[in-house]
């Protein structure tokens, strides 16, 4: 309907990117190299580098700006030992700083993450082969956050992995020591040549600083090496982890309450040092963090990330088709539901109902890792019993073998319905391409994949495939082009898909600025397009996204505006709220929005936006903000509060969405975290509250209380609902 005005603007930006200046230089990271010296006795981890391990450690000084500006000299100097024993790597760093009273250290709670924190990352490559790795994040108040990589160019920052790390804050700057047990990490003990990269994040200034990066990147593919790594050994390669939960549940509408004390054990083998056996039983996963509320204006389904620890270890190597995922430097306005649709396994359809109630899982197995060129991942669950379902037998598996230089082929398969007593299976293959070698620094990704389900008594039409080609640079020019088909019976059940019996072609492209000099560090100008129509060709969804300007300045304050152009083909009336029904037709719409943000090394962080314009064959009015309030670093508040406030010719509405989070940070190790959410849709208030103790990574304490209040009278006279309050603990024991 309106195609030529992403026309236009794809070769504006096109021919802008073309004549823009300076691609971005390239640096052989191979070239860099540090020799590691073992060691006997490990420096004692307290953040001060006065161990006389740190003497025979190899020195890193030749960092560099990654961003703003690329191979520029950092603003501060920096220093970093690394050594290792027979058990662990242990790096150590000295960052100074020429106003220690400005270091971004405000979050005292594990778990918590801030832009505005001073941060030192390790990452590390041990099979050296570019194509995978692992980022260990410590900041100067000692807190751990750790990411795999999903590839080269995307990261998963809700993996656990056991590692150590302490900092402290002196005149001069900060200081940190790091340990991460070889035990936590697949490697091949014959190699003794690592991928290493490490860097320096200084908050208040959004500085980037590196050991070895490409095109403004610090990824696998451009690390540098480690020598000297033989000695590494993983032990029996044991991990025990038994723990117990005590809950209390209550039905507050029928006042029946009930009592459990249940044990569990989760036991992770390494097999070989690179391939790991992990088996759950009685598998508990109180103390992960409730889900952000979403309120639902469209015809489709929503999508809420995995959030457990069990089913995020090694989940990388589940990845297909390089489907969905979102990098940070790439933040697409093609809502993340529909990018993700397609998936053959996502984890959340495992333990959870379509509502989102946890439901019990008796056992479970898993085999991950990899070996001889292979990735390779296996995973079965005994899922109990829910409401009408019988229990369910869950079973994926997922290999993939390293082909050319950094590709991959393989294939997937999965069995079993965890939504119903039919039997389902589906098997894909896929190819993934990766060429992180091109002449102007830049990468070049692809995939092709195919799928075919099997759903009892369903025949034909059950198949969905695709193809994609990328360019995801973070400097200049990128784009990048996709297209799938999902036919009208296809059926992961095990996995994820929005909408079926359709093709959706997406293209997006982009030119990023980086300024000299100036309050501008970087800017970014685009287009994403998207077309979704029926197999018979029938438009059912359309937009073209124009990212007419993104800036962030020096200090990461924000701004951001986006014009959207919007195609929705309804060939079924639309309840879009209560009683509001959007009847059969054709509708074009356009909508703007606007947001602007502060820097997260303030105290008080800002963050607002406002999106207004049509909405059908209306009018909406969209504002929003949240404030975080970090006074110091115990304590952090933070109050989100979005309205939609809509005007149609067959009714008006308004939808609100609150939250209210309250954290107090007791030390590093102690703390107390709550969040408090409402919607004007479901009319429910929900409360999550988690008292944790983390006295060491692996070892934890915690207390729990959830309860949901509904406000029945719409009269905010809310009636207690559903509560429930555990009390468990759990300890890794690691041989």
């Amino acid at each position: 309907m309106r195609s030529h005005v992403f026309a236009i603007a794809f070769f504006t930006i096109t021919g802008l990117g073309l004549t823009g200046t300076g691609l971005a230089q390239m640096v052989d990271a191979k070239g860099k190299r540090i020799d590691a010296f073992m060691v006997d006795e490990p420096p004692v981890l307290d953040g001060v580098l006065d161990d006389d391990a740190w003497a025979f450690g190899a020195v890193i000084t030749d960092l560099y700006q990654v961003t703003p500006e690329e191979f520029s000299p950092p603003s501060e100097d920096s220093q970093i030992y690394v050594v290792y024993t027979k058990d662990a790597l242990y790096v150590g760093a000295r960052f100074y700083d020429r106003e220690p009273d400005k270091i971004g250290a405000l979050v005292l709670r594990q778990g918590d993450f801030s832009w505005g924190e001073d941060t030192i990352t390790v990452m590390l490559d041990p099979l050296n082969q570019g194509r995978s790795g692992y980022a260990f994040d410590l900041t100067a108040n000692g807190i751990r956050n750790q990411a795999l990589y999903q590839n080269v160019t995307r990261q998963n920052w809700s993996w656990q992995g056991i590692w150590h790390g302490e900092a402290r804050l002196d005149d001069h700057g900060w200081t940190a020591e790091i340990e991460i047990p070889f035990k936590t990490l697949s490697f091949d003990p014959s190699n003794d040549v690592w991928g290493l990269n490490v860097g320096r994040y200084i908050g208040r200034k959004t500085e980037q600083i590196g050991w070895a990066s490409r095109n403004r990147d610090m990824n696998p593919s451009a690390f540098g090496e480690m020598t000297g790594m033989s000695g590494a050994e993983k032990g029996i390669g044991l991990d025990v982890v038994p723990s117990a939960r005590v809950n209390q549940k209550k039905d507050f509408e029928t006042g029946v309450s009930t009592d459990s004390v249940e044990p569990a054990i989760d036991v992770f083998y390494k097999i070989t040092s690179s391939l790991t056996a992990s088996l759950t039983v009685n598998t508990d996963f109180s103390g992960t963090s409730a889900d952000a509320r979403q309120i639902n204006l469209t015809r489709f389904g929503l999508f809420f990330p995995e959030q457990r620890i069990f089913f995020l270890q090694d989940t990388d190597i589940f990845e297909f088709g390089q489907i969905g995922g979102q990098s940070f430097e790439d933040r697409s306005t093609i809502s993340r539901v529909e990018r993700e649709s397609g998936r053959p396994f996502f984890s959340r359809r495992i333990g959870l109902s379509g509502g989102g109630e946890t439901i019990p899982i008796d056992y479970g197995g898993k085999i991950t890792g990899r070996a001889g060129g292979w990735e390779i991942g296996a995973l079965g669950i005994r899922q109990d019993p829910f409401q009408m379902l019988g229990a369910s037998d869950l079973l994926v598996a997922r290999f993939s073998r390293n082909v050319l230089e950094e590709s991959s082929v393989g294939f997937v398969l999965t069995s079993g319905d965890p939504d119903s007593d039919f039997d389902n299976t589906l098997a894909g293959v896929d190819f993934r391409y990766l060429n992180t070698r091109l002449s102007s620094g830049s990468t070049l990704e692809g995939s092709v994949w195919y799928q075919q389900s099997d759903t009892e008594g369903v025949d034909g039409d059950d198949a969905a495939y695709g193809v994609s080609l990328r360019v995801p640079s973070a400097e200049g020019l990128r784009y990048g082009i996709a297209y799938k088909e999902l036919q009208e019976n296809y059926y992961p059940a095990l996995g994820f898909v929005n909408r079926t019996n359709v093709r959706d072609f997406t293209a997006d492209i982009g030119y990023t600025w980086y300024p000299a000099g100036g309050s501008i560090q970087r800017a970014f100008s685009g287009v994403d397009y998207q077309r979704i129509a029926t197999l018979d060709n029938r438009l059912q969804s359309q937009l073209v996204s124009i990212r007419a300007l993104e800036i962030v300045n020096g200090t990461g304050d924000s701004a951001e505006f986006h014009y959207q152009l919007i195609d929705e083909v309804l060939d079924a009336p639309f309840e879009v709220s209560d009683g509001v029904i959007i009847p059969v037709g054709d509708y074009s719409f356009d909508q703007y929005c606007i947001n602007v943000g502060t820097g997260e090394h303030r105290r008080i962080a800002l963050e607002g936006f406002y999106c207004g314009g049509e909405f059908y064959d209306g009018d909406i009015s969209a504002p929003g903000a949240e404030i975080n309030w970090r006074p110091n670093e115990h304590f952090r508040f933070a109050l989100g509060y979005q309205l939609s406030d809509i005007d149609l010719p067959y009714g008006s509405f308004i939808t609100r969405l609150a939250s209210l989070r309250a954290d107090i940070a007791f030390t590093n190790t102690l703390y107390w975290e709550n969040i408090l959410q409402y919607d004007n849709v479901s009319y429910g208030l929900g409360l999550n509250s988690i008292f944790r103790w983390v006295p060491r990574a692996g070892r934890e304490v915690l207390l729990v209380v959830n309860r949901e209040f509904i406000d029945y009278t719409r009269d905010r006279a809310f009636t207690s609902v559903t509560g429930d309050i555990t009390f468990k603990f759990g300890y890794t024991f690691r041989f």
